[in-house]
């Protein structure tokens, strides 16, 4: 007798929304992902200043925000992530373009070596799927870090 085990199984999967963020708008500039930061994802009950958080903005043909994503939660000075974390749900959600963004509890937002590497290899997955990175913002306070406005994208 032969009994299949869990991971015999295939499933069938879908994407869900979790709730209502806010309306929608259109982001067209750093400054206005940078308040969407500040009045959404800092206000999210997951949110904790002094840790690294790293979230995905996604946007229709229009560039409105279609959702945000909560990569992941790092530390005081880390947050580590894969390419295929920050791109699956920019796939499943069907989104024309994103932006990535994270923090820096310090409140500096110079970007790190990391934080560039990160940027290049997301870039490069990015083209390769036809999904444009229009940005990487680094949240600082009070100041923000724009890849695109430095010419690092």
């Amino acid at each position: 007798m032969i009994v299949a085990d869990e991971t015999d199984r295939a499933y069938e999967l879908k994407l869900t929304r979790v709730q209502e963020v806010c309306a929608s708008h259109a982001i067209d500039c750093p400054e206005a992902a940078a308040s969407y930061w500040r009045n959404h994802i800092e206000k999210r009950c997951w949110f904790q200043s002094n840790k690294e958080h790293l979230v995905t903005l996604l946007l229709n043909t229009r560039h409105k925000i279609i959702g945000h994503n909560l990569v992941g939660i790092g530390s005081l000075n880390e947050c580590t992530a894969h390419p295929r974390d920050i791109l699956a749900p920019v796939i499943c959600a069907a989104a024309y373009a994103f932006l990535l963004m994270h923090n820096h509890p310090s409140g500096d937002p110079s970007p790190s070596q990391a934080d560039r590497t990160l940027t290049k290899r997301v870039k490069e997955g990015s083209e390769l799927l036809g999904v444009p990175l229009e940005d990487h913002l680094i949240m600082g306070n009070p100041e923000f870090f724009s890849f695109r406005e430095m010419g690092l994208i």
